[in-house]
Order: C-alpha cells, then sequence, then structure tokens
C-alpha cells in the first residue's frame, strides 16, 4: 500500500499544481495583478497550508514547540531543496523588486523571528500580533507597489477564466496539494520504516520535506509551464507566510514554547535558515547577475545534503 499512496500522491500532486497555477495565472489577468504579487499571496498561502494546520494542530494539542520545527524546517527546504531543483531546471531571473522589497522582508521575519524565541525560547501572544501584523502591511505595500519582477517568456499561452472557474480551480488545487502531500508523507514514512529507516532519518528528511511539497509540485510545474514569476514568488512568499501567518497566528492562539528537547531548533537549525536565506542574495548576483542558475542550484542542493547529514549524525 506504501507504493500505491506514493504514486497516488504525486498524481494528485501533478494535477493539484496545475490548477492551482492556472487559477494563479488568471487571477492575474483579471484583476491585473502581477504574477510575482500573484505568486507571494494567494499561491504561496495555498502551498503553506499544510504548515499552517500542523502548527496550529500542535498548538491546539499543547505540542507548541513542533510548530517551530515544522516552519524552521520547512523554510529550509524551501531555499535548499524546492528552490535548488527549480533552477537546476531552468534559471530563474529577477529584478530590482527582489533584493529591494522580497528577499529583505523574508530576512527581517527571519530575524524577527530569531530575536522572539532565542533569549525566553518563547513566541508570546504580543509577539504573535506583531508578526502577524507584518504581514498585513507587506501585503498592503504588495497590492498597491509590487511590479513585474520576472519577465513572462509565454504571455501569449495565458489564459483568463470565468470567476467561477477561476474559484474552482483555485479551491480544487489547494486540496488536490494537500491531499497528495499527505499521501506521500505517509507512504513515504511508511516505506522508510518497513526498509528499516530510523525515525530521527525520517524525520529530518521526508516529514521535514513533506511540507514542502506543495511549493515543490507548485514552482517546478511553474517553471516548467515558464510561469517563472510565479515560481520564486511562491517560494519567497511561502517563507514568509510560514513565519508571519503560521507562527504569528500560532502565537496568537497560545504562546509557542520550545521545549528542552527541542533545543536543537534554537542552537542549531534556525542558524542554517538565516544562513541559507541571507545566502540566496549573493547567489543572484554572482557569477551572473540578476540570475539563478544550475549552479547555484547544485550548491544549494549541497547545502541541504549536509544540513540533513549534520542533523542525523
Amino acid at each position: 500500500m506504501s507504493i500505491v499512496y506514493i504514486v497516488i500522491g504525486l498524481v494528485f500532486l501533478i494535477l493539484g499544481g496545475n490548477w492551482l497555477l492556472k487559477a494563479a495565472v488568471a487571477m492575474s489577468l483579471k484583476l491585473n495583478i502581477p504574477k510575482i504579487v500573484i505568486g507571494m499571496t494567494i499561491v504561496s498561502f495555498a502551498t503553506s497550508a499544510p504548515e499552517l494546520i500542523v502548527s496550529i494542530k500542535s498548538a491546539l494539542d499543547g505540542a507548541t514547540g513542533l510548530a517551530v520545527g515544522n516552519v524552521i524546517g520547512s523554510n529550509i527546504a524551501n531555499l535548499a531543496l524546492v528552490l535548488a531543483i527549480t533552477v537546476i531546471l531552468s534559471p530563474i531571473y529577477v529584478e530590482k523588486s527582489f533584493y529591494k522589497t522580497d528577499w529583505p522582508v523574508m530576512m527581517i521575519a527571519s530575524i524577527m523571528l530569531y530575536f522572539f524565541i532565542v533569549d525566553d525560547r518563547t513566541i508570546q501572544t504580543y509577539e504573535g500580533v506583531i508578526l502577524f501584523g507584518m504581514l498585513i502591511v507587506f501585503l498592503i505595500y504588495l497590492l498597491r507597489f509590487q511590479k513585474q519582477a520576472v519577465v513572462d517568456e509565454m504571455p501569449e499561452d495565458d489564459e483568463e477564466l470565468p470567476l467561477y472557474k477561476t474559484a474552482l480551480f483555485l479551491a480544487v488545487g489547494g486540496l488536490g496539494l494537500w491531499g497528495g502531500s499527505e499521501l506521500l508523507i505517509n507512504g513515504s514514512v511508511s516505506l522508510a520504516r518497513n526498509l528499516g529507516v530510523s525515525d530521527a532519518v525520517i524525520g529530518v528528511t521526508v516529514v521535514s520535506v513533506g511540507t514542502s511539497i506543495p511549493e515543490l509540485a507548485a514552482s517546478v510545474i511553474a517553471v516548467l509551464k515558464k510561469e517563472k514569476a510565479i515560481s520564486l514568488g511562491n517560494l519567497i512568499g511561502s517563507n514568509v507566510f510560514n513565519i508571519l501567518a503560521v507562527l504569528g497566528l500560532t502565537a496568537i492562539i497560545t504562546p509557542i514554547e520550545v521545549k528542552p528537547d527541542a533545543l536543537s531548533l534554537i542552537n542549531n537549525d534556525i542558524y542554517w535558515m538565516l544562513g541559507i536565506s541571507f545566502a540566496i542574495l549573493p547567489l543572484v548576483f554572482f557569477p551572473k547577475g540578476l540570475r539563478l542558475g544550475w549552479r547555484d542550484g547544485i550548491l544549494l542542493m549541497a547545502t541541504y545534503i549536509i544540513f540533513v547529514y549534520l542533523t542525523v549524525s
């Protein structure tokens, strides 16, 4: 059954990613909003739904530390794994808005998380309000001022849909990504255990990558269909959303405390997240300006493999 779950999960992910992309392109055309903004808002919200569900459920069950681990692990995987695979498949060209707005907001959110959690190992309710408030300000700025950040290579293929079809594709696509990721995670965990793989290895690979699978599916499909603005916006937006919305809303529900048995999140993992997030900026400029190519992807992938190895060993 494990193989069946994995295969069905992959099918759902492909279909869900395709439907979500259709909805995103249609919304961009209908609302006359740049695709990078749709990627950083609607698509990133939809693909971050698993993190939000897991974190809020963990908070309600009293396992608040899981919320932090889920977000930090997912943010690392988004940039060091998902972005790596995406740019290995096809280079992404970026413009000024990336280093003037998108990347700085991601770094500010990451640094805020660091200061909120390192000293007292707790994200208090008022800190959750600050995080979520910053998200609202960022969204207002995006919708009012953000310009196109990536050139659309195939605008003639864009399809404008009726509103009801756009909403349907958005809902079904989001559900397809969520359902597919659940099936793929469950099938992979079951298969790994049957093969004798330890829970520690499963946790840092299958589970931590699992909540980033919707981002991977959406980004790969977007880049294959030449919708690179949505692909890049999805990943940056997802990391911002994970910190400001997922942890912000969770902390508003109940303070998020990192228990003593999860101190590696503060002592190790959060530094990896900060380092990888920061490294994206110089990679955009070197060796070729305002471009992420296959060499950058290989470097990011190698970084992720090292992170997993050091975490497991």
